[in-house]
């Protein structure tokens, strides 16, 4: 599986490809210079129970980290997997 990020700069969106499908697809927007806000994670149904939900949250955690940035989670699915993943709650706002 590859993720691949597209980012403009005001929104984006980190997306899981396999075999050339989009297995899955995190989308977020800019609030300012310094802060992201995840607004929607979705997974194509044949890849469900797969973990491609929490690979894209990984994907834009790192990301964020990388470019010294915080995260807003308001998808629920993204919320979700800062609630159970204690690691990577350091970058939420």
């Amino acid at each position: 599986m590859e993720i691949k990020q597209i980012d403009s700069k005001t929104k984006g969106s980190f997306i899981i490809e396999e075999s050339g499908l989009e297995a899955g697809r995190l989308t977020y927007y800019w609030e300012g210079n310094n802060k992201f806000i995840i607004d929607h994670t979705e997974i194509n149904p044949e890849f469900r129970g797969k973990n491609i939900g929490k690979q894209l949250v990984i994907a834009a955690v790192n990301f964020a980290r990388e470019t010294n940035v915080k995260i807003v989670a308001l998808c629920p699915f993204a919320k979700s997997v800062f609630d159970k993943t204690n690691e990577i709650r350091d970058i939420l706002i």
